[in-house]
This record gives C-alpha cells, structure tokens and sequence, in this order.
C-alpha cells in the first residue's frame, strides 16, 4: 500500500505560529523525509464558506494568502500537491454518499463539532447544515485520496476517529475500497496545541491573539512583549511558575538547546533558564527576549521566501492550477472505484447491459 500524507488548512486568514508548530513544520519535514510516496495539501475553502456564506471575498482573497504560507514554509510543489478544495467535485459527490453512513446523533457528540460551533457563537438550528456535517466533509477528503497519515493538533483526533468509522462501515457494506487514515501528532507536547499571546487555550485568528508567519520583525516582537507570562512572577525576586506561562510554551515549542546557548551567557539548555525561573531571580524580560530573538531566527527565513513569491502572484496560481489536475486526477480514480463497490457504475458495467439485454429478450 503507497503511504499517503493529506492535510490542509481553512483559508480564513493568513497562517500563523500555531498552525506552523501544530502540522506544517511537520509537513516540510515529512515532504523532505521521502518516506511517502505522495503529500496532499489543501486549502478548504468549500468548508470555509459554511460560516463565511456571507463574506465570500474573505475566503477568496485568503486563498492566495495561504499558499504564499505554504510556499514560504517549505512546501515544494514538485514533492507536494498544494490544491483547492472546491476545484475537486468529486469531493462533494463522496460526501453526498457518506452522508448515508452517519446518524445525526454521531454528529452531535463529536468534541470538535461542538467546540467549533461554540466558538462561532451558533446555537440550536442556526447551525449551518454545511457546516455541522464537517466531519463528513473532512472524511471525504481524507479518503478520497486514500491518506494513510493525516498531520495534525490533537484536537483533530474526533474528526480522524470519525472518518475511520466511516471508512469502516463503507467497507463493510460494499467492500474493501478505501484506507483508514491515522493521525500524526506533533512529536512535542508543547506543539499539541499552541496558546494565544493572551494564554488562552488556542491561538486564533478570531481571537486575535495570533503571531502570524507573515509577521514583520517589529510585529513579532511587539506581540511578544505584551504576552500573558505568570500573573505571581510580580517581582524578580519571586519564584516562577511555568504552567500556563505562555512564553515558556512557546519556548518549548520552538528553541532548542543550541539556540539557548548561543543566544543567552547564562544558561546552555533551556531546562537551566526554567530551573533559574522557578527558584526566582530571573525576570520576564529576559524570557521574553529570548523567545523574540528564537522566533526571528525561525521566521526570518519564511518571510524572504513569501516576499519572493509574491513577485509573481500569476505564478502562484499556476502552482495552485496545476495541483488542482493532479488532485482531481487522483480523485477521479477513487470515486470510480467508489461507484463501482456501491453498483452505481451503469454505463462502465458492460456485464450489467449484457445480462439486462438478455433478461428483457427472454421476456
């Protein structure tokens, strides 16, 4: 069986910090690891408009944002498929019939669905029908492709259970057809799920707590001298906390003992500066400096890579075209075997003619 990798993104807005240390970090790295034999990334605009119904130009405009993201990350569209999710209408023709396979109880008790309808301030019957059935929707994208490894935060792991479920009860009703994807979590626990600047529990572009890859330097470290650190820590003296301090998450996340060495004189691990912190005498300015400079080293190299793409935009959207081939290709070929398993391929069927033809003339 070929290892395929599939994931993507909501064109909502640029991509920031969070997305970068939760899959796409990672997905650079699995695209250069050559252990898989294809990579799949979209942008779900289709998905987007369910709550953006009225506002369709945000998610247009958006879309060219993310894939200069993409691109400055690291994906290389000659190892990576970057695609659109409405340019593939196979994906609304699989959805249609997975649609069949899902009670609306099931629905109801996924942890995402109703985290993201709470976020979005929905209630009872005001949820949109497009966007309460996301975890189909996702499903269908997953195994249209036939994605073994699906990157992605923890709190994807509802959306990737339910798709197995759905995987499994299609196989079981028409046959063995399509792939039960896994989930690949961040190797780093402080990746999992990435806090806003404010401490909140998610970074989000509707939170506005956010550190995008797009950031300038002065952006970056403004943000981060207003981030949420240990309300206690009140004077140097004061011994430190470490849990929900948001600069030390983020240290976690993103230096490594060498960058501390270098980039500090006192400290040559991390795990010294957090031990200094937490006996007291260490001061939240210095923390933060350090971060700041950490994630300048990280980010400096993706903003000259966007602000070389975005010389020739046309060139982006040929990237973004020709992926879409490839990915509907791909597509095309899973859903005749889909339509094949469930007996829905009348005029591929040449048995089915012969045998209907004979029937009618013996009549």
């Amino acid at each position: 069986m070929e290892k395929i990798i599939l994931t993507g993104d909501r064109p909502t807005g640029k991509l920031h910090i969070g997305h970068y240390v939760g899959s796409l970090r990672r997905r650079v790295e699995l695209q250069n690891s050559g252990l898989y034999d294809k990579i799949f990334v979209f942008e779900a605009d289709a998905q987007a408009l369910t709550d953006n119904i009225e506002n369709p130009e945000k998610v247009r405009q958006n879309v060219i944002e993310v894939a200069l993201d993409y691109l400055a990350a690291g994906l290389d569209p000659a190892k990576t498929t970057l695609f659109i999710q409405s340019q593939i209408p196979e994906l609304c023709e699989l959805s249609f019939y997975f649609m069949d396979l899902v009670s609306v109880s099931r629905l109801q008790r996924n942890p995402t669905v109703k985290t993201e309808v709470q976020m979005r301030g929905f209630s009872g019957e005001s949820i949109p029908v497009g966007f309460f059935t996301y975890p189909i929707s996702q499903a269908a994208d997953i195994t249209i492709f036939k994605a073994t490894t699906v990157p992605a935060g923890e709190d994807q792991e509802p959306m990737l259970e339910q798709a197995r479920e759905i995987v499994r009860r299609f196989n079981h009703i028409y046959g063995d057809t399509l792939v039960e994807p896994n989930i690949l979590l961040p190797d780093n626990a402080a990746c999992l799920r990435l806090p806003g600047t404010d401490g909140k529990a998610k970074m989000s572009k509707s939170l506005g707590n956010c550190i995008y890859l797009s950031d300038s330097a002065d952006e970056v470290n403004k943000k981060v001298k207003t981030m949420y650190t240990d309300p206690e820590h009140l004077q140097v003296s004061d011994p430190g906390h470490l849990e929900g301090n948001t600069v030390f998450t983020y240290l976690d996340a993103f230096a490594t003992d060498e960058q501390v060495a270098r980039l500090t004189t006192d400290y040559q691990t991390l795990q010294e500066m957090k031990d200094h912190y937490t006996r007291g005498g260490l001061g939240d300015v210095k923390c933060k400096k350090l971060l700041m400079a950490v994630l300048q080293e990280t980010l400096e190299p993706i903003r000259q890579r966007r602000a070389e793409y975005e010389k020739d935009i046309p060139a982006v959207y040929e990237i973004l075209r020709k992926g879409c081939e490839v990915a509907r290709a791909a597509a095309c070929e899973t859903m005749d075997q889909v339509r094949r398993a469930m007996k829905i391929n009348y005029f591929d069927d040449r048995a089915l003619i012969q045998e209907q033809a004979l029937r009618f003339q013996k009549q």
